[in-house]
């Protein structure tokens, strides 16, 4: 049974984005990514929210399997950016008139993850 994460959600009192539904070792890569380029991000797993990268979680073999993994709505488009998600044709962007406020969710390019 795999988790579901909804597309946008209440956190804290503000509007966060999922980006992507991932393995957690690559999400948690995904996140230093964004932390270097100054987006807050935050993981979601089935039991818990996580803001911070839980190390002795990962290497106590805490669960690994797939996490939402969460901007906030006003960083969005920082955050795309910084993961190389590119708009689809005849959308602007996640604040233009054509977005239908999921652009993160809907995308189709983004970053390798291949691991190559």
């Amino acid at each position: 049974m795999s988790a579901t994460y909804e597309d946008r959600v209440l956190y804290q009192g503000d509007v966060w984005v999922r980006i992507d539904t991932l393995p957690r070792i690559m999400a948690e890569g995904w996140r230093r990514n964004l932390m270097d380029g100054g987006v807050v991000s935050v993981v979601r797993t089935p039991f818990q929210w996580s803001m911070g990268s839980p190390v002795i979680e990962i290497e106590t073999g805490g669960y690994q399997g797939d996490v939402g993994l969460y901007v906030p709505e006003v960083q969005l488009a920082e955050a795309l950016d910084l993961l190389g998600f590119e708009p689809e044709s005849g959308e602007p962007g996640p604040d233009g008139p054509e977005s239908d406020g999921n652009a993160a969710a809907v995308r189709p390019e983004g970053p390798d993850r291949s691991g190559t």
